[in-house]
Protein backbone atom coordinates (compact mmCIF):
# COMPACT_ATOMS: atom_id res chain seq x y z
CA UNK A 1 0.00 0.00 0.00
CA UNK A 2 2.88 2.54 0.33
CA UNK A 3 4.01 1.89 -2.56
CA UNK A 4 0.93 3.05 -4.15
CA UNK A 5 0.38 6.11 -2.24
CA UNK A 6 3.95 7.08 -3.14
CA UNK A 7 3.45 6.42 -6.70
CA UNK A 8 0.08 8.40 -6.45
CA UNK A 9 2.02 11.59 -4.32
CA UNK A 10 4.42 11.67 -7.22
CA UNK A 11 2.70 11.27 -10.37
CA UNK A 12 -0.23 13.80 -9.18
CA UNK A 13 1.85 15.81 -6.88
CA UNK A 14 3.53 16.57 -10.58
CA UNK A 15 0.35 17.41 -11.95
CA UNK A 16 -1.08 19.12 -9.17
CA UNK A 17 2.11 21.50 -9.54
CA UNK A 18 1.33 22.65 -13.46
CA UNK A 19 -1.81 23.83 -11.55
CA UNK A 20 0.70 26.58 -9.48
CA UNK A 21 1.00 28.95 -12.46
CA UNK A 22 3.17 30.88 -10.83
CA UNK A 23 5.62 27.85 -9.04
CA UNK A 24 5.24 26.50 -12.53
CA UNK A 25 7.04 29.46 -14.45
CA UNK A 26 9.49 29.88 -11.54
CA UNK A 27 10.61 26.24 -12.16
CA UNK A 28 11.06 26.79 -15.64
CA UNK A 29 12.95 30.09 -15.23
CA UNK A 30 15.31 28.11 -12.90
CA UNK A 31 15.53 24.91 -14.87
CA UNK A 32 14.51 25.93 -18.42
CA UNK A 33 11.69 24.78 -20.48
CA UNK A 34 13.86 21.42 -21.83
CA UNK A 35 15.08 20.17 -18.18
CA UNK A 36 11.78 21.25 -16.94
CA UNK A 37 9.53 18.77 -19.17
CA UNK A 38 12.18 15.99 -19.07
CA UNK A 39 11.80 16.36 -15.03
CA UNK A 40 8.27 16.19 -15.28
CA UNK A 41 7.79 13.86 -17.79
CA UNK A 42 10.19 11.35 -16.07
CA UNK A 43 8.62 11.74 -12.49
CA UNK A 44 4.88 11.26 -14.32
CA UNK A 45 6.40 8.08 -15.56
CA UNK A 46 8.16 6.88 -12.17
CA UNK A 47 4.85 7.56 -10.74
CA UNK A 48 2.60 5.44 -12.96
CA UNK A 49 5.13 3.01 -12.74
CA UNK A 50 4.75 3.16 -9.11
CA UNK A 51 1.15 3.04 -9.04
CA UNK A 52 1.13 0.33 -11.29
CA UNK A 53 3.68 -1.67 -9.51
CA UNK A 54 2.02 -1.30 -5.68
CA UNK A 55 -1.47 -1.50 -7.03
CA UNK A 56 -0.31 -5.06 -8.12
CA UNK A 57 1.30 -5.96 -4.95
CA UNK A 58 -1.46 -4.67 -2.86
CA UNK A 59 -3.61 -7.08 -4.50
CA UNK A 60 -1.18 -9.49 -4.57
CA UNK A 61 -1.40 -9.46 -0.82
CA UNK A 62 -5.33 -10.01 -0.38
CA UNK A 63 -7.99 -6.67 -0.78
CA UNK A 64 -9.32 -4.88 2.24
CA UNK A 65 -12.93 -4.58 2.04
CA UNK A 66 -14.57 -1.35 2.53
CA UNK A 67 -18.53 -2.36 1.41
CA UNK A 68 -19.56 -5.15 -0.99
CA UNK A 69 -20.81 -3.00 -4.07
CA UNK A 70 -23.93 -4.66 -5.97
CA UNK A 71 -23.46 -6.73 -9.23
CA UNK A 72 -25.50 -3.65 -11.19
CA UNK A 73 -22.60 -1.07 -10.90
CA UNK A 74 -20.48 -3.40 -12.48
CA UNK A 75 -22.67 -3.25 -15.64
CA UNK A 76 -23.05 0.23 -14.92
CA UNK A 77 -19.05 0.87 -14.65
CA UNK A 78 -18.80 -0.69 -18.28
CA UNK A 79 -21.34 1.66 -19.38
CA UNK A 80 -19.73 4.39 -17.91
CA UNK A 81 -16.32 4.02 -19.50
CA UNK A 82 -17.54 3.64 -22.54
CA UNK A 83 -17.90 7.48 -22.38
CA UNK A 84 -14.72 7.98 -21.06
CA UNK A 85 -13.30 6.64 -24.07
CA UNK A 86 -15.45 8.69 -26.20
CA UNK A 87 -14.37 11.78 -24.16
CA UNK A 88 -11.26 10.78 -24.34
CA UNK A 89 -10.82 10.24 -28.00
CA UNK A 90 -12.45 14.01 -28.77
CA UNK A 91 -9.59 15.00 -27.24
CA UNK A 92 -7.88 14.98 -29.79
CA UNK A 93 -10.62 15.45 -32.50
CA UNK A 94 -11.64 19.43 -32.41
CA UNK A 95 -15.23 18.82 -32.75
CA UNK A 96 -18.75 19.41 -30.95
CA UNK A 97 -18.27 16.73 -28.31
CA UNK A 98 -15.05 18.41 -27.42
CA UNK A 99 -16.07 21.88 -27.23
CA UNK A 100 -19.31 21.00 -25.48
CA UNK A 101 -16.70 18.77 -22.39
CA UNK A 102 -14.65 21.83 -22.36
CA UNK A 103 -11.53 19.52 -20.95
CA UNK A 104 -12.46 16.21 -22.48
CA UNK A 105 -9.58 14.07 -20.92
CA UNK A 106 -10.30 15.55 -17.69
CA UNK A 107 -13.57 14.82 -18.62
CA UNK A 108 -12.94 11.04 -19.07
CA UNK A 109 -10.62 11.06 -15.91
CA UNK A 110 -13.38 11.83 -14.09
CA UNK A 111 -15.89 9.34 -15.18
CA UNK A 112 -13.62 6.66 -15.42
CA UNK A 113 -12.25 7.31 -11.85
CA UNK A 114 -16.06 6.83 -10.82
CA UNK A 115 -16.80 3.92 -12.49
CA UNK A 116 -14.32 2.49 -11.27
CA UNK A 117 -15.36 3.72 -7.77
CA UNK A 118 -18.67 2.69 -8.23
CA UNK A 119 -17.82 -0.84 -8.74
CA UNK A 120 -15.16 -1.62 -6.18
CA UNK A 121 -15.37 -1.17 -2.90
CA UNK A 122 -12.08 -2.06 -1.41
CA UNK A 123 -9.67 0.33 0.03
CA UNK A 124 -6.87 0.25 -2.14
CA UNK A 125 -9.01 0.73 -5.19
CA UNK A 126 -10.94 3.39 -3.28
CA UNK A 127 -7.62 5.28 -2.03
CA UNK A 128 -6.19 4.91 -6.22
CA UNK A 129 -9.96 5.70 -7.72
CA UNK A 130 -10.87 8.40 -5.53
CA UNK A 131 -7.29 10.37 -5.92
CA UNK A 132 -7.53 10.57 -9.48
CA UNK A 133 -10.99 11.84 -9.08
CA UNK A 134 -10.23 14.71 -6.59
CA UNK A 135 -7.03 15.58 -8.78
CA UNK A 136 -9.23 15.39 -11.96
CA UNK A 137 -12.11 17.86 -10.20
CA UNK A 138 -9.29 20.08 -8.68
CA UNK A 139 -7.50 20.01 -12.05
CA UNK A 140 -10.94 20.95 -13.98
CA UNK A 141 -11.52 24.12 -10.86
CA UNK A 142 -8.09 25.26 -12.12
CA UNK A 143 -8.53 25.33 -15.73
CA UNK A 144 -11.94 27.61 -15.33
CA UNK A 145 -10.35 30.10 -12.59
CA UNK A 146 -7.49 30.66 -15.04
CA UNK A 147 -9.84 31.07 -17.95
CA UNK A 148 -11.86 33.87 -16.20
CA UNK A 149 -8.92 35.26 -14.99
CA UNK A 150 -7.80 36.01 -18.67
CA UNK A 151 -10.56 36.56 -20.03
CA UNK A 152 -11.32 33.76 -22.60
CA UNK A 153 -13.76 31.64 -21.27
CA UNK A 154 -15.47 31.48 -24.87
CA UNK A 155 -12.29 30.00 -26.40
CA UNK A 156 -11.40 28.11 -23.34
CA UNK A 157 -14.62 26.83 -22.89
CA UNK A 158 -16.47 25.99 -25.66
CA UNK A 159 -17.85 28.85 -27.08
CA UNK A 160 -19.57 29.16 -30.39
CA UNK A 161 -16.87 30.23 -32.06
CA UNK A 162 -14.81 26.81 -30.71
CA UNK A 163 -17.50 24.81 -32.52
CA UNK A 164 -17.03 23.53 -36.04
CA UNK A 165 -19.58 23.44 -38.64
CA UNK A 166 -18.96 19.93 -39.55
CA UNK A 167 -19.78 16.46 -37.32
CA UNK A 168 -16.96 14.40 -39.11
CA UNK A 169 -14.34 14.47 -35.76
CA UNK A 170 -17.55 13.70 -33.60
CA UNK A 171 -18.02 10.51 -35.81
CA UNK A 172 -14.81 9.84 -35.52
CA UNK A 173 -14.34 10.16 -31.95
CA UNK A 174 -17.67 8.13 -30.88
CA UNK A 175 -16.19 5.40 -33.09
CA UNK A 176 -12.89 5.23 -32.19
CA UNK A 177 -14.35 5.54 -28.48
CA UNK A 178 -16.47 2.71 -28.95
CA UNK A 179 -13.99 0.39 -30.87
CA UNK A 180 -10.84 0.92 -28.07
CA UNK A 181 -13.66 0.85 -25.35
CA UNK A 182 -14.74 -2.25 -26.68
CA UNK A 183 -11.33 -4.36 -27.56
CA UNK A 184 -9.68 -2.87 -24.23
CA UNK A 185 -12.66 -4.03 -22.13
CA UNK A 186 -13.88 -7.64 -23.41
CA UNK A 187 -10.08 -8.68 -24.03
CA UNK A 188 -7.37 -6.80 -22.53
CA UNK A 189 -8.31 -5.31 -19.74
CA UNK A 190 -7.83 -9.35 -18.07
CA UNK A 191 -4.26 -9.37 -19.48
CA UNK A 192 -3.35 -5.91 -18.80
CA UNK A 193 -4.70 -5.41 -15.08
CA UNK A 194 -5.39 -8.80 -14.19
CA UNK A 195 -8.99 -8.38 -13.46
CA UNK A 196 -11.81 -8.84 -15.95
CA UNK A 197 -13.62 -5.78 -16.79
CA UNK A 198 -16.97 -7.10 -18.01
CA UNK A 199 -19.34 -9.24 -15.75
CA UNK A 200 -19.54 -12.55 -16.77
CA UNK A 201 -16.34 -13.58 -17.78
CA UNK A 202 -14.35 -14.70 -15.05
Amino acid sequence: MLILILGLVLFLGTHAFSMARAKRAEAIGQLGEKRFKLAYTLASLAGLVLIAYGFHQYRASGYIAVWDPPVWTRHLAVLLNLFAFIALASTYLPGHIRARAKHPMLLAVKIWATAHLLANGDLGSILLFGSFLAWAVAARISAKRRALTAGQVAAQHGGEAARPSGYRNDILAVVIGVAVWFVFGRYLHYPVIGVYAWPGMA
